[in-house]
């Protein structure tokens, strides 16, 4: 973060000073980053005291003080150099973030916060920050890195880990830019209209790509046409200076031409537009390669991540990279050198025995579902080996999920995969297994297990050297561990010897 005065910080966020006096405000400055973790303090940081699951962030502030931090921002006076704000309901944007913030104070905290941010983004723009907004029903992450990824050539990079892209991620990822930050790229995600809007007002974007609109949280929209139009709210904050870069192969994406005063850069495999993928490939490992064309130039791409469906990803980057003032070889350089940065997603790895194990298991939704399938039947295919899909449920599908749920077993049957392993027994799973059974001759090809643990034992006694496996589920699933224990037993089994 740039550094403030306790004073400004106060002042900017509308709290009150506690155990420090206006002078000392005045004098002592916020150095270092903010944290809502106390042992990730360094000196001079700013600490969030804020409501956890199992704790609460005012009972660390001491010990965060203790370890550096110049101060805290809380919502009641905790015994330290504090700024203090009011606990307040929670706004619509901030609903569902703390569902154990009973007394308004993560809320409170959360919204001062946003204010913290805003006015360090407006400070840092000034100064010439490019601030880059991404948001799509799936693929925000992987874009977010293959984006980083081609801009680092030209200038300082801040984006952030993994999925920080709500209302604590989003802001905490703005106070990591510095003066010396060329480029700010953030992940925005929803779960109700309005929280994009909300997210972009905190750092106005200059450059906003737009991905998919898919089904993931229909059940918390309702349509996707719901959902399409709270996409939409990010290229509705651009600027009529800002460039706005659209999927043209996703329609309702394509449409979303008419709701911004931006420059529209659309990308994709259609014909007559401004950034083009040809000739598409993909290898054993289901890497693509294709041909990145301008209206003027065309540059030979071979990704260094999985799955056909990271070539719309990283069209997305190219644009951006190319809006920069990145040139189209560099482009295609920075692309070959970007491979998985997030942990859990396409993360693919072989074992010494010949297992390609594809950890891809922090999120599913319907789209990143079928596109992960879609690589496992490609790599299995390459590789003449079996596929083992092991998938856990998709959350937050509502009415739909029973469907869902079982197109997706039918899909697996119709890729060819070896055998499914359906992780859950309750109605959705039961869905997906009863839909692969439904759709073709299979005897036990399809597999129901109770949990992650009965998963596998299952591959334990049954895999054998070079099949290729996809483990995949919602976060909540916990079949990340399961993937991991995929590879990091692998000595130990009796086909690894």
């Amino acid at each position: 973060m740039i550094p403030l005065t306790v004073a400004r910080i106060a002042e900017i966020v509308g709290g009150e000073l506690a155990d420090i006096g206006p002078a000392e405000a005045a004098q002592r400055q916020v150095t270092g980053t903010v944290e809502f973790d106390s042992r990730a303090i360094t000196p001079g940081g700013l600490f969030l005291a804020l409501p956890g699951a199992r704790s609460d962030g005012h009972d660390f502030a001491q010990s965060a003080v203790a370890a550096g931090a110049a101060a805290v921002l809380a919502a009641r006076p905790v015994g330290v150099p504090a700024i203090v704000v009011p606990p307040a309901p929670a706004s619509d944007a901030q609903a569902g973030v703390f569902e154990h913030d009973t007394d308004g104070s993560g809320a409170a905290v959360l919204a001062a916060l946003a204010k913290l941010a805003s006015a360090v983004a407006a400070e840092l723009v000034e100064g010439g920050l490019t601030i880059i907004g991404i948001t799509g029903s799936s693929g925000k992450t992987s874009t977010k890195d293959l984006i980083a990824a081609v801009l680092r050539p030209l200038g300082e990079v801040v984006a952030p880990p993994g999925s920080f892209n709500n209302e604590l991620g989003h802001p905490w990822t703005v106070l990591r830019a510095t003066e010396d930050t060329d480029f700010l790229v953030l992940e925005m995600s929803a779960r109700h209209p309005g929280n994009i809007a909300a997210l972009a007002a905190i750092a106005r974007p200059s450059i906003a790509t737009v991905l998919n609109v898919g089904t993931a949280h229909l059940g918390e929209f309702g349509s996707r046409e719901i959902i399409a139009e709270t996409k939409s709210e990010l290229v509705q904050a651009l600027p009529a200076s800002g460039v706005a870069v659209l999927n043209a192969d996703d329609p309702m994406v394509a449409a979303m031409d008419a709701k911004t005063v931006a420059r529209v850069v659309r990308v994709g495999r259609t014909e007559n537009i401004e950034l083009r993928a040809q000739n598409i490939e993909l290898d054993e490992l289901a890497r693509p390669r294709f041909t990145l064309s301008t209206a003027t130039e065309s540059a030979e791409v071979q990704l260094a991540v999985h799955g056909e469906h990271q070539v719309s990803n990283a069209l997305s980057a190219a644009a951006i990279a190319l809006e920069c003032g990145a040139s189209l070889p560099l482009v295609a350089e920075a692309l070959a050198g970007a491979g998985p940065a997030s942990r859990h997603r396409m993360e693919v790895r072989v074992r010494p025995d010949g297992v390609t194990v594809i950890n891809d298991a922090y999120n599913a939704n319907p789209d990143s579902m079928r596109a992960g399938l879609q690589a496992l039947a490609v790599m299995a295919r390459q590789q003449q080996q079996r596929s083992w899909a092991v998938l856990g449920e998709m959350g937050e599908l509502g009415e739909e999920s029973i469907t869902e749920h079982d197109r997706l077993g039918r899909l697996a049957v119709r890729l060819d995969i070896s055998r499914l392993v359906v992780v859950g027994t309750g109605r959705p799973m039961n869905a997906m297994h009863h839909g692969a059974v439904m759709e073709g001759s299979w005897g036990s090809e399809s597999t129901v297990v109770p949990d992650a643990d009965a998963a596998l034992a299952l591959l334990r006694a049954e895999l054998q050297p070079g099949d290729v496996v996809l483990v995949k589920a919602s976060n909540a699933a916990g079949l990340g561990a399961l993937a991991e224990a995929l590879v990091a037993e692998s000595t130990m089994w009796p086909e690894a010897q």
